[in-house]
């Protein structure tokens, strides 16, 4: 067996006394070892060797050689029996079964370390050696001078088959002392060597993860486009005829695009790309078409649908009446329990349907009003606002329409001034043709300027319109003044009225005292400064005032007492630090000035 070849029959005492074979077997059993007696003879006949336990026994013990992995969870109701183990130079007995397993601490990532705790004082290195190598290849044991010491085993599975050892109490030989005996106690250690290792394969998994992941998106990516040819004149008149072409055009409009962008404009081929542009912006009208075309069709379909779905809804309708007719006394009377039942709930069924359908028929309805409410007229004065900005926004239409055409012709007087250059170069061959591209090119023109005199009465009609809106909106501005003028006309002849109503309001308006509450205050604040002719602190007053009305605030006294000049005096008293402002009650002095 591999992992457990240190517990042969060699290294069990024969002398033992086996009062019980079945125990016996167990033992070796859970020690994963075919349970042989005394004489070489197999103790239980149904042993599978194969299997390496007996038949009808589930595995119990993690120390069972050949496993490589985590040993499998044991079952609640199997309890484990743990039994003697028995090495060269000591005993291992098990712990208590009916106490709780030894506790542990949260196992670290990687764990290949393991805490052995409770040694016997005079414990070894070889004898640590013997007990745990049964778990594994041991790669290192560092001892301390107490009772406990580190192994570090190759692989992690072996530190579960180490804890299975904690809990068990160990003798050394024969012997009784104290100092020979202890109690194991195994428990996972935190190393860096583990953590760093674990750290390295996980790092390595990754890039694993990342380089499958590379290849994956490598298989599935499309490939990549053919290459744009480069520019050449006969390049760009197969192109042209490309563009003028509505199942090429995609393609040639990309490799326009392309030689735009790398920089294949110049003085000598502006005339071509230019020819090339105006072609692709002749396709724009068939694509707006296409577009209404599109949807002119979607909203057939959507008529369609609207028709399809009221059509069912009315079949739906016919359906819930046939139900509800067989549910009056006259036809249910006759139906038996299991057909009423199944009527009903067909019934219910159907009305849920029906339901759901005209609540999609009212939804879209809704749809259909709201768009139609949305395009209804709000206000007539919006309404001119709006024809106003429209006829601006179609004048300014016109205008870059009527700047675009000149440009065009005199993109057409350039082309025209060239060929003529060309022609007396060229050769007599040539001058056909020639004549004939001067014949397309002047029945061009002609109708150019023809679609401008269009467009120039157009333009002039528009701004007749525009003038005569102006002129609207003048004379309703001068409506408005002359209303705003009547309003305030009316305003003065109520003001006049008021002031001979009430000439006593406006002698009170003038007055630097505002309101009875003011004139209260005033004569409180006299009699107070009457009574201290020395004067007094605006906050000795504020307080007085305060006893009466918590409501006043000091900043409101004082503004009052600011205002009225001829009855109360500020004045400064002190020198320093000890500077003061004073309020003195000064009215009989006043009385005489005014």
């Amino acid at each position: 067996t591999d992992g457990g070849g240190n517990l042969s029959l060699d290294s069990i005492p024969m002398g033992l006394p086996m009062s019980d074979p079945s125990a016996w077997a167990t033992a070796m059993n859970n020690l994963g070892m075919a349970p042989m007696g005394m004489t070489g003879q197999p103790l239980l006949p149904d042993f599978d060797p194969a299997l390496g336990m007996m038949t009808g026994i589930p595995p119990i013990n993690p120390m069972m050689p050949g496993l490589g992995i985590v040993p499998p969870p044991i079952p609640p109701d199997m309890p484990a029996v743990k039994e003697i183990i028995h090495c060269k130079s000591c005993t291992l007995f098990p712990p208590n079964p009916h106490l709780p397993p030894p506790a542990t601490r949260e196992r670290p990532p990687g764990c290949k370390t393991v805490f052995v705790g409770g040694l016997p004082e005079n414990g070894t290195e070889q004898i640590i050696m013997e007990v745990f190598e049964q778990c594994g290849e041991v790669i290192a044991i560092r001892k301390s001078k107490k009772n406990f010491c580190h192994i570090r085993f190759a692989e992690e599975f072996m530190v579960d088959k180490a804890l299975y050892l904690s809990g068990y109490r160990i003798r050394l030989g024969s012997s009784t002392d104290k100092k020979d005996t202890g109690r194991l106690h195994v428990d996972f250690a935190q190393a860096r060597d583990d953590l760093y290792e674990w750290e390295c394969k996980q790092r390595m998994l990754a890039r694993e993860e990342r380089h499958r992941r590379r290849l994956a998106e490598e298989r599935f990516r499309p490939p990549s486009p053919p290459p744009v040819v480069h520019y050449s004149d006969h390049e760009c008149s197969v192109v042209a005829e490309k563009l003028k072409d509505d199942t090429k055009f995609l393609e040639a409009i990309q490799t326009l695009l392309t030689w735009i962008e790398r920089g294949e404009v110049n003085r000598r081929t502006a005339n071509n790309f230019y020819s090339m542009i105006q072609s692709a912006n002749s396709h724009i009208r068939r694509l707006v078409n296409e577009k209404a075309a599109h949807e002119k069709e979607m909203e057939e379909a959507k008529e369609k649908f609207k028709l399809a779905l009221s059509g069912i809804l009315v079949q739906f309708e016919q359906i819930v009446a046939v139900y509800h007719s067989a549910s009056k006394q006259k036809a249910w009377d006759h139906f038996t329990k299991a057909q009423r039942k199944n009527i009903s709930v067909w019934c219910k069924q159907a009305e849920e349907i029906r339901n759901i359908h005209n609540d999609e028929l009212m939804g879209i309805r809704r749809e259909e009003e709201m768009e139609m409410s949305d395009e209804e007229i709000e206000d007539p004065s919006e309404m001119k606002e709006t024809e106003e900005s429209a006829l601006m926004s179609q004048v300014e239409a016109l205008k870059e329409e009527n700047d675009s055409l000149r440009w065009q012709l005199d993109a057409y007087r350039n082309e025209v001034e060239l060929l003529k250059q060309e022609q007396g170069k060229a050769s007599r061959d040539e001058d056909t043709t020639k004549e004939q591209q001067m014949k397309l090119l002047q029945q061009a023109l002609q109708g150019m300027q023809k679609h401008l005199l269009k467009v120039q009465e157009e333009y002039k009609k528009r701004e007749a319109e525009l003038e005569k809106v102006k002129e609207d909106k003048l004379k309703i501005e001068t409506l408005l003044e002359n209303l705003k003028e009547q309003e305030s006309s009316m305003s003065r002849v109520c003001a006049c009225s008021q002031e001979k109503e009430c000439p006593a309001e406006k002698t009170l308006s003038n007055s630097p005292v505002k309101s009875e509450r003011e004139v209260l205050l005033v004569g409180i604040i006299s009699t107070f400064l009457h009574v201290h002719p020395f004067g007094a602190s605006i906050e000795y007053i504020c307080s007085y005032l305060q006893r009466l009305d918590s409501k006043i605030c000091t900043a409101e006294v004082e503004v009052l007492m600011t205002r009225l000049q001829n009855t109360f005096r500020q004045e400064l008293s002190g020198v320093g630090a000890s500077l003061e402002k004073r309020w003195k009650f000064c009215g009989f002095d006043g009385l005489k000035m005014t």
